[in-house]
């Protein structure tokens, strides 16, 4: 959520910032309930203030023997005043809350307004291989190897999944364990959440109210629950409603789950096969920090994707999106795309985005600062770690061989039982 002061402070430059998100807004209404907020505040103060002088006098009115009729009857009167006066100012509070909801997270200044369009490659690994054989696309060599099952996926839940099998599901495998290794290296904390997540939840993420629609919900669950798109939904509300330290800032955390969505691909040849489905499986990195150390955490969740890719020895790509590419609670994100051979095309692998404290401010996830004793809203960032069914792929078709087989990475041969080569089935 936004900050209403900033709002206040400068209407222009904040509605300037958002329409690069393409978020056209009129602070003019906001304002006008902001002045209305102040005055009540002002009239329910004083009223207090009077309340309490006027009570005060009692015992002294008592002792000289005075009638406090008047004052009682001068005390209900204001009482009555104040308390429409606190209804008001709740409702104000309220339209004030709803209004400021559904804006976006304000895009960092040196984004390019716009979007995918206007998404900057800013780093390359490699150059796309050049195959001296007939090319073959992941799907034709993951039934040729026996890896993945799409038929009988479809046959259990419908388009856009799919069953891992034999050794399919052990390069699966091999690679989540490879993820969780590194990060277990780096001193990041592993959790493992549950799927299942509460209203609230998504509310603190910033996919609700605005996004409820693009998860799976569960019907006729009271109080409402969703299944989470991402472990980020989880990790976000780890620490919700609490005051940290500062000297337990960063916080460092990553988490395997599959995550659950409803968009999954079209039939067009640069979505079939795993790229994009209902079900994928995800390592997600995720750090609570200081507004101060917000730029180096998003460095480093860059670079530890970019570590992943290179052991792996994979070609891939970084890139820097537009305001208008990034999600609605995000204020900068940096993509790391894998290339497919077989399309010609990069997608994305990972996506490493900061959130500043707008999430923070939604959960009420603060720390108190070491020298002012004040509390501060704690900065939140998020990278996939990473996310397996574009990895998976682009292995299969970057190590591709001519007899058809497949090279394993060697990353990931421990938990392959030190197997080189995936072999068509004779």
């Amino acid at each position: 959520m936004l900050d209403i002061k900033q709002i206040i402070e400068n209407p222009k430059l904040i509605s300037d910032k958002l329409a690069k998100k393409g978020c056209v807004v009129d602070f003019a209404p906001l304002l006008k309930l902001s002045d209305r907020r102040k005055e009540l505040l002002v009239s329910v103060e004083n009223a207090k203030s009077e309340r309490n002088k006027l009570s005060a006098s009692v015992p002294q009115v008592k002792k000289a023997g005075g009638d406090v009729s008047a004052i009682f009857a001068k005390v209900k009167e204001i009482s009555a005043k104040s308390e429409a006066d606190e209804k008001e100012l709740e409702k104000v509070e309220e339209e004030i809350k709803a209004f400021l909801l559904p804006l976006p997270n304000l895009p960092d200044d040196d984004l390019l307004a716009g979007g995918k369009e206007n998404n900057k490659v800013i780093h390359e690994f490699g150059k796309p291989q050049q195959f001296d054989f007939p090319l073959k696309d992941h799907v034709t060599l993951c039934e040729s190897l026996g890896l993945i099952d799409y038929t009988r996926g479809a046959k259990m839940s419908g388009h856009g999944t799919w069953v891992y099998t034999g050794l399919g599901a052990q390069l699966e495998w091999a690679l989540l364990n490879f993820f969780i290794s590194e990060h277990l290296k780096d001193g990041y904390q592993f959790m493992l959440p549950p799927h299942i997540l509460n209203y609230e939840s998504g509310f603190v993420a910033g996919q609700f109210p605005k996004f409820i629609d693009d998860v799976f919900s569960l019907k006729d669950v009271e109080p409402k629950k969703f299944i989470l798109p991402t472990a980020e939904t989880a990790l976000v509300n780890f620490h919700r409603n609490e005051i940290l330290s500062e000297d337990e800032l960063p916080k460092k955390y990553f988490a395997y789950t599959p995550c659950y969505r409803k968009e999954a691909g079209a039939y067009r040849t640069e979505e079939r096969g795993m790229i994009r489905g209902y079900q994928f499986n995800k390592v997600e990195m995720f750090q609570y920090t200081t507004e101060e150390g917000d730029q180096a955490a998003f460095e480093e969740l860059v670079n530890k994707a970019i570590s992943l890719m290179q052991k792996l020895g994979l070609t891939f790509h970084v890139s820097k999106l537009a305001a208008e590419d990034i999600s609605a609670s995000m204020a900068r994100t940096y993509d790391i795309e894998v290339y497919l051979p077989s399309v010609g095309i990069y997608k994305e692998v990972s996506s490493v985005s900061t959130a500043h404290d707008y999430q923070a401010r939604r959960g009420m996830i603060r720390y108190r600062d070491k020298a002012t004793g004040k509390t501060k809203f704690v900065h939140t960032l998020n990278g996939s770690g990473l996310a397996t069914s574009r990895v998976f792929p682009a292995i299969i078709e970057q190590y591709q061989q001519a007899d058809g087989s497949v090279k394993i990475p060697e990353v990931l041969r421990p938990w392959m039982g030190g197997l080189e080569y995936i072999k068509p089935k004779k």
